[in-house]
Order: C-alpha cells, then sequence, then structure tokens
C-alpha cells in the first residue's frame, strides 16, 4: 500500500468504527488485533497485511474494499 492508501485505508476505518459507536480498543478486540496497533492503522501508520484487513472488515461488517474507496 502507498502511504496515501494507508492513510485512506485508517480514516475509512476510523470514520466506519465511530459510525459503529465503538471506542478504538472495543474495536480492536472484535478485529483481534492490539489497541496500538489499531491506532497506528487509523493514522495511516501501519501497513496492514491483507488477513488483518479482512478481519478489520469483517468487524465493521463491510466488504474490505469498501475500506479502500
Amino acid at each position: 500500500m502507498s502511504m496515501d492508501l494507508c492513510r485512506r485505508f485508517g480514516a475509512n476505518v476510523r470514520r466506519l468504527r465511530r459510525e459503529a459507536g465503538l471506542s478504538q480498543e472495543t474495536f480492536a478486540d472484535l478485529a483481534g488485533v492490539a489497541r496500538s496497533y489499531m491506532s497506528e492503522v487509523e493514522v495511516g501508520g501501519h501497513n496492514p497485511t491483507l488477513k488483518v484487513v479482512e478481519r478489520i472488515a469483517a468487524a465493521l461488517g463491510v466488504p474490505p474494499s469498501t475500506l479502500l474507496e
């Protein structure tokens, strides 16, 4: 993922998580990742693997492609 794509992905995750009314800690637990990792994902600081993208999308109830739009 390019840095722009990482930031877009993170912004979409943050927006959808907030719309779902979930704290970052609760959401990280649902997605099976550490809260500190999720924090970095949401600001575009991590380049998540496809498996992590799938887990995040599943926890949000959206297709993975939604997170890249």
